[in-house]
């Protein structure tokens, strides 16, 4: 469970302190999420080299769908036009937009950084 929260709470995948976003972004201002270079605590490198975070795309993808299939279920139930369910489904991914690039760097720093556990 406390990883769980530490990725929800964007800290550090190594000593669970420091922050790893700088700038959440809004997607009203145009402004995208800023990370850290380095943990402000443990000093921890979250890029490890260019390209790192390539594979969180597929994890975005996989929670965009997610979202997607769960506000279609709902909605569904509620709205009986197609287009305005689809209409919908759109404006929420982008409003989401910025979460999901954090969430998905997040899920991504954690799968391949995270704690180590002994079996």
């Amino acid at each position: 469970m406390s990883t769980f929260l530490n990725i929800v709470n964007e800290k550090c995948p190594k000593c669970h302190q420091g922050q790893v976003f700088a700038k959440k972004g809004n997607i009203f201002l145009f402004e995208l999420p800023k990370m850290h270079t380095n943990c402000s605590h443990c000093n921890h490198k979250f890029e490890k080299e260019p390209g790192y975070f390539f594979g969180s795309m597929f994890v975005s993808y996989a929670l965009l769908v997610a979202e997607m299939v769960v506000l279609f279920l709902i909605a569904y139930q509620f709205i009986d036009s197609f287009l305005t369910i689809v209409g919908l489904i759109a404006a929420m991914a982008v409003l989401w937009s910025t979460f999901n690039f954090r969430l998905s760097r997040m899920i991504w720093i954690y799968m391949l950084d995270g704690p180590k556990r002994q079996l």
